[in-house]
Parts: structure tokens; sequence; C-alpha cells
């Protein structure tokens, strides 16, 4: 199997957008559509393209976005910023894209009951209306196998699901391989499109013990597969003792070069999200 080379992003600057529409899709799930002729400039690249979400402080009447477009610069005005007039700032994947109509789908993980605290991502999600405005900086691709394989591994809990979906999407058609997704509960479930050759395994978190930290209920899913031996492309994407324990057991218990995995801990649980 030839490798996909990943890739950073493409003259990247924060784009607004505005608020299209919103639709709970799962009980944990709701699907903010953003659109904009501002859209017209984000440059698509499928698989698990991701971007920085800037969305409004409570009491902001307008965002102050960085001007600034590298890596690092943009990070720095951001900080420069006075913290009462920074927007937030979190990180997202595209979902799904319709470049014709200018628009992307952006799923939101929705934690906690009424009466508990919300993260600004939740609260954005819940409280969107129409022609709200926000800001997006695209980062580019994260999938980047940098080596031939023969079979890919991919592996996420309801936060990297949207990246998992892209991959799968993006995937040629002889691709090969394992999805694992853990979702809190069947009804989170999503009809994905994947290659022929890739088989995918939901993990209801709420069968399996509610109790559980996100994410373990699929750690131990692959820790108990009887995978292939031959070469792979491991991807992890989501709670931090997930992607970090997938990795761990690859390497110490299967023999996989650490060259041959990527992965990501989107969130840590328990540790909400910072600035």
């Amino acid at each position: 199997m030839s490798a996909y080379r990943g890739r950073k992003p493409v003259e990247p600057h924060v784009l607004l957008a505005e608020v299209v529409r919103t639709k709970r899709v799962s009980p944990n799930l709701v699907r903010v559509t953003l659109g904009g002729d501002g859209l017209g400039h984000l440059t698509l690249g499928g698989y698990d393209q991701w971007f920085r979400l800037f969305l409004p402080r409570p009491g902001q009447d307008a965002m102050r976005l960085p001007t600034r477009t590298s890596s690092l610069g943009w990070y720095a005005q951001y900080l420069a910023t006075p913290k009462a007039r920074r927007p937030w700032v979190r990180s997202y994947t595209i979902r799904a894209a319709r470049p014709d109509l200018h628009e992307i789908d952006v799923d939101f993980v929705v934690h906690g009951g009424a009466d508990e605290p919300h993260g600004p991502g939740t609260t954005f999600a819940e409280t969107a209306q129409t022609g709200d405005t926000v800001g997006i900086l695209d980062q580019g691709i994260g999938y980047n196998p940098r080596h031939e394989h023969d079979w890919t591994l991919l592996v996420a809990d309801e936060s990297g699901l949207p990246a998992v979906a892209g991959v799968c999407e993006s995937l040629p058609g002889d691709a090969r391989g394992l999805a694992i997704i853990e979702v809190p509960t069947a009804d989170d479930k999503q009809d994905l499109r994947v290659p022929d050759g890739i088989d995918l395994l939901w993990v209801e978190r709420d069968r399996a013990d509610a109790n559980d930290v996100p994410g373990q209920a699929a750690l131990a899913v692959v820790q108990g597969t009887q995978l292939p031996r031959s070469s792979v492309y491991a991807f992890v994407v989501g709670e931090s003792s997930l992607a970090t324990g997938v990795r761990r057991h690859l390497v110490n218990d299967r023999g996989v070069p650490k060259a041959h995995i990527d992965f990501v801990g989107y969130w840590r649980h328990g540790r909400p999200a910072q600035s």
C-alpha cells in the first residue's frame, strides 16, 4: 500500500465563517454547519483536516482575531492580547465539506448534564444561532504514514470520530485494515463510508463500563484483538490515555516501530482545556 503524505496548512490565515444551521446528530454529538464567503479560501484536503476555532467569550461584541499566519506568530499575538479581549480557541476536525456551497460540518461532543459546567465548545454547539460569527485557522492534515504498509489501524473515542470518519472516507478503495471507534452509547454510532477492506468496529462505552475513562474500552479492544503481523500504520486520536495507551501497547506488546504510529491526545479526562 502506498503511503499518503500529510500536509501542512496552505497559506494559513484566520477566516471568518458564520453558523448556517445546527443539528443534534446523536445524544452526545451536535453538528454545526459553518459557511460564508470566507470558507471559499479554505484549501480542503480530506482525511483528518483540522483547524483552530475562535469563539467569542461572554460579553464580547466582536472577536479580536490574530492576523499573523505562522504557526508560532498567531499564537504569540493571541497571548499578547489581554485575556478579557481574547476569543476562546479550540481545535476541531472537518467532518464534511461542500466546497460548492462554501460550507463545512463540524461535530461537537457535548459533555455534562444541564446542571454541570460546560466548556466553550459545548456551550457554542448548544446555543449557536444562524449568523453567529467564528474564526477558523486551517492547521492541515495529521494523518501521515511515512512508510509502505500492508494495513491501517484507526482508533478513536467520540472526540476522534470525525477524524477517523474523514480518514476512512479519504482512503483509497483498496485500503485494508481495522477502525475501532468508541462512543458513549449505541445511539451515537454514525453511518460511515469505509473501503470494503476496512473493518469498522463500534465500541459502546455504556455497555463496557459506564464508569470507565473515555477511551479505555477501545484500548481494551485493541489489546484483546488478534491483529495481523504484517506492516501497519496506526493512527490513534482521542482522550490522552487512549492515544498513549494504544501506542504503548503496539510498541511494547506487538513490536510495532514507533515511527509507524501517529497518536494525538485531543483532551485529558478531568482536566479542562486552557485559554
